[in-house]
């Protein structure tokens, strides 16, 4: 039994300090839609699994009883620091959307970058502090994001016109 384990642990030690990349799951079972209707809005959206294995989002953004806006989200738990980036992997629309993230699900404000999409495959990558903080689409008086944990990333997409839209996600990941 000794030797077992001494032939074990070698290979235990030299991938102890071996960087692992945080991959977030595409699975439509994961994800969360939370849409205006919340605040009595009428814009509706949808995630589909792709015969690709990608996510699609989709759905129609209404102005109508004060909405617009569309939103999915994904909740784990991640340990990150100032130096952790978020790559993105992706096809849009030729639309903006936020990207959100929270260091805690239930924190009420999130923290938000803006990205401009192509109907191309895109790599977005973002580091964790250029995110800024905002609370109902209005910027607040916090400082960038600079948790040691990551456990909600969301898009959203609210660009104050009735419009259709489709944001294929291939892959998140967090590089820490």
């Amino acid at each position: 039994m000794h030797y077992i384990l001494l032939l074990i642990l070698p290979f235990f030690t030299i991938h102890s300090d071996m960087q692992y990349n945080n991959f977030v799951k595409t699975e439509k079972k994961y994800w969360t839609i939370v849409n205006d209707g919340v605040m009595g809005g009428l814009s509706s959206s949808e995630i589909i699994k792709s015969d690709k294995n990608t996510l699609i989002f989709t759905g129609l953004v209404s102005l109508e009883n004060n909405g617009g806006f569309a939103s999915v989200r994904y909740n784990d738990n991640y340990k990150v620091n100032k130096d952790s980036k978020l790559k993105i992997k992706l096809i849009g629309d030729s639309k903006e959307y936020q990207i959100r993230i929270k260091p805690n699900r239930f924190t009420r404000y999130s923290y938000s970058k803006t990205i401009q999409t192509t109907k191309d495959v895109q790599t977005i990558i973002i580091q964790l502090s250029e995110f800024s903080a905002q609370f109902r689409g209005f910027s607040i008086d916090k400082e960038n994001f600079n948790y040691n944990s990551l456990q909600e990333i969301g898009f959203l997409i609210g660009n104050k016109k009735s419009e259709k839209f489709r944001l294929e996600i291939i892959e998140i990941e967090i590089i820490n």
